[in-house]
Formats: structure tokens, C-alpha cells, sequence
């Protein structure tokens, strides 16, 4: 099965649009380098009655049909919530750096991870940077939400993508050693704290910003809440 998405390829500050076939899907989760804040998001997942997971990192599959550019999404009830991840595209034997959001029903999560992680849409923004751009300056780079909450904005997630482990470390985590994802693969990297704790928004904000080239990636969706019968 293969998803169509059209994106927005920028090198050098040339863009390229164009329409590209997604195959494969992945969410990496628990992918912190500082142990002390890989625990805490752990704790706070725990507070929700999610497990603590086998091993870290660990690396999901959700369905390629989840993958989405759209502005507006639909959840069943009122337990979900976006996290800002970086996001990697390997297309045309090259690796591309995005941003998306892994919007997870965090009721099922307590459930289980696997399954709460294939209820909800993937939202990305459309543009992608090469890997080799920012490679040498990565750990400069900055991940940052924002959700609108009573309509009031305010700042969800902030902090370097340092706090993550590398591109090329997760890669070889998910492919058991081997230097890139197979091809027309996205995968989502691990997120950060949420300020406040974690909670549902009306609409979630989410941006990379590359402070070294003076510019930055982002999206923003809003959140529909349809009823749960029973």
C-alpha cells in the first residue's frame, strides 16, 4: 500500500514540489539521550497508566494511511494530544529532515502503546531540509509546540533535538545496523516533556527551528472531538 503526499523539498534554499509515495511508517519512541529526562517523560506517561517500555528505544509500524499534511484532524473523545517530533524521509537514496506530530489517544495508551499509536492521524508539515544541510550544526536545532487551549496560545514543548539521539543512531536502532531506512519510509524520532503535563488542546502548533541558517519548519492542525456513544 502506498500513500501519495505532496511535499516541498528545500536545498539551498531552491524548492522542489513534488509528489512522493510513502511506504512505510514508523514512531520511535523513547528515544532520549539524557537518562534523567528519558525518566521523566516515563514517569509522566506512567501518571497516565502507560507501562514503562521493554527497552529503549523501542520502534512502532502504524499504517502509512495515517500520514497526513491536513490542517484539521478527527479524534474519537477527548484524550488526545500532539507531541512535536523531528522527522525523517528517506526518498531517492536520501535522507531529509522534517517535523510532524505523534497524536496518540493517551486513554488507549494506557492499553496498550502499539494500538493507541494507530488511532490517530500523523500530522507533517510539508517541507523538508536534506540531512547534509544540518548535520554538522544538529544539535543547534530546536523542536517547539504550542497548543491553544479556552483560545488562549501558550507554549507545550520547547528544547533541542540533542535531548533525542541522533538521525543515524535511530536509524541503525530500527534497521539492526544498516546505514539508511528503506526507502520511501518517514519515521517520527521521540518528543519531548510537555510543560504543564500532558493534555488534550483545541489546536496544536508545532515547529524545527535552525537557528545557525535562520529559519524553521512548521505546521498547525486543529483538533475535532467527535462523541463517543458508548
Amino acid at each position: 500500500m502506498i500513500r501519495k503526499m505532496t511535499v516541498a523539498l528545500v536545498e539551498k534554499g531552491k524548492v522542489d514540489t513534488r509528489e512522493i509515495n510513502v511506504e512505510e511508517v514508523v514512531i520511535a519512541g523513547w528515544t532520549g539521550r539524557d537518562k534523567v529526562a528519558l525518566e521523566k517523560h516515563i514517569v509522566e506517561l506512567e501518571a497516565l497508566g502507560v507501562k514503562r517500555p521493554a527497552s529503549t528505544p523501542v520502534f512502532y509500524r502504524v499504517a502509512n494511511s495515517r500520514l497526513t499534511t491536513a490542517t484539521r484532524i478527527q479524534v474519537s473523545g477527548e484524550a488526545s494530544s500532539g507531541e512535536a517530533e523531528f522527522v525523517l524521509l528517506m526518498l531517492d537514496g536520501r535522507l531529509w529532515i522534517g517535523v510532524g506530530s505523534d497524536h496518540t489517544d493517551r486513554e488507549i495508551e494506557a492499553v496498550g502503546v502499539a494500538i493507541s499509536k494507530q488511532l490517530c492521524d500523523k500530522p507533517i508539515g510539508k517541507v523538508f531540509w536534506p540531512y547534509d544541510e544540518v548535520a554538522d550544526h544538529w544539535d543547534s536545532l530546536i523542536l517547539r509546540s504550542y497548543v491553544t487551549e479556552n483560545n488562549e496560545v501558550s507554549l507545550y514543548q520547547e528544547g533541542s533535538v540533542a535531548t533525542m539521539l541522533a538521525p543515524l543512531e535511530l536509524i541503525e536502532g530500527y534497521t539492526n545496523g544498516q546505514p539508511n531506512l528503506p526507502s520511501n519510509s518517514v519515521m517520527f524520532c521521540g518528543t519531548l516533556a510537555a510543560k504543564g503535563g500532558i493534555r488534550p488542546a483545541q489546536k496544536f502548533h508545532f515547529e524545527i527551528d535552525d537557528p545557525v541558517l535562520g529559519r524553521k519548519i512548521n505546521h498547525e492542525y486543529d483538533i475535532e472531538c467527535l462523541p463517543i456513544a458508548g
